[in-house]
């Protein structure tokens, strides 16, 4: 009976031994299936990231070129905008003073035209002053007129002067008396006593031609005004322009009368004027 007893003992101990060892070699099996899948997974998605960080070191080797030749542009324009920044301040300095010296031609036009504007009332208001003194006497004996802003009193060689003399007749001393009043009130003014013949030649003691003898008749219209009707001497000035500048045609003897005069020419002083467009040179 006790060696039946052993034997089921055994038995049933070696059965409990078999189970036991399988279930552990299932179980270290599962385990190592298990962590061979873990590691391929792994392996996979160390490939995975490995791929990944080449395109990003790829995608960073790439952003540094970029910046660098970004870097670069931005000197370039730094470059760039420091010169156009001289370059312009050098613009608006030039500028500035193209425009200070156009406000001062401005200013300078302006007096200018005002100095022309006085300038025309002048000759206005003295063309008036020598009409309204010489209306006694006629067109044939003298006339006035105005002309590139001067006043022209053309007296005729019947009114101041016998034909072939340098002496200044009664009637001719009346009209340069009156035209003395009106000089000797307006003495910011130029006189020109201008002596002209006709083309008739002249030849005697005392005229050696036409020039000579309006040279004299003018000197001797000088001295009448200076000496006896206290014209200053510092604003007149004679001149003989014989038969070179003729009015008419000396083919007529109405012609050659117009021609044989004296003219008294009158313009204010432009000293002003001159001296500030010398300045503007």
């Amino acid at each position: 009976m006790k060696p039946i007893l052993f034997s089921c003992a055994a038995m049933a101990l070696l059965l409990c031994t078999s189970c036991v060892t399988k279930e552990k070699y299932m179980l270290a099996e599962n385990g190592r299936l298990e962590a061979l899948a873990r590691a391929e997974r792994l392996n996979s998605e160390l490939n995975v990231a490995r791929t990944e960080n080449s395109r990003l070191n790829d995608c960073l080797a790439q952003l540094c070129r970029d910046t660098t030749r970004l870097a670069a542009n931005i000197r370039t324009y730094q470059q760039m905008l420091a010169g156009n920044v001289d370059s312009q301040e050098k613009l608006t300095a030039m500028l500035n003073k193209k425009m200070q010296q156009l406000a001062e031609r401005e200013n300078t036009i302006n007096e200018l035209e005002g100095m022309i504007a006085d300038q025309q009332e002048k000759v206005r208001n003295l063309l008036s002053s020598v009409k309204d003194a010489l209306l006694g006497f006629n067109s044939d004996e003298l006339t006035v007129r105005e002309e590139n802003g001067k006043v022209y009193v053309a007296m005729s060689d019947k009114l101041l002067f016998q034909s072939g003399s340098a002496t200044v007749d009664k009637r001719g001393k009346e009209a340069l008396a009156k035209l003395a009043e009106v000089l000797n009130r307006q003495t910011n003014i130029d006189v020109y006593i201008e002596g002209h013949t006709d083309s008739k030649p002249i030849h005697n003691a005392r005229f050696h031609d036409n020039w000579d003898l309006s040279v004299i008749r003018a000197t001797s219209v000088v001295r009448i005004l200076t000496e006896e009707y206290g014209v200053s001497p510092l604003q007149i000035q004679p001149c003989g322009r014989g038969e070179h500048m003729p009015l008419a045609d000396n083919e007529t003897a109405d012609g050659r009368a117009r021609n044989r005069r004296t003219e008294i020419i009158m313009a204010p002083k432009l000293d002003e004027l001159y001296n500030l467009m010398k300045s503007e040179e």
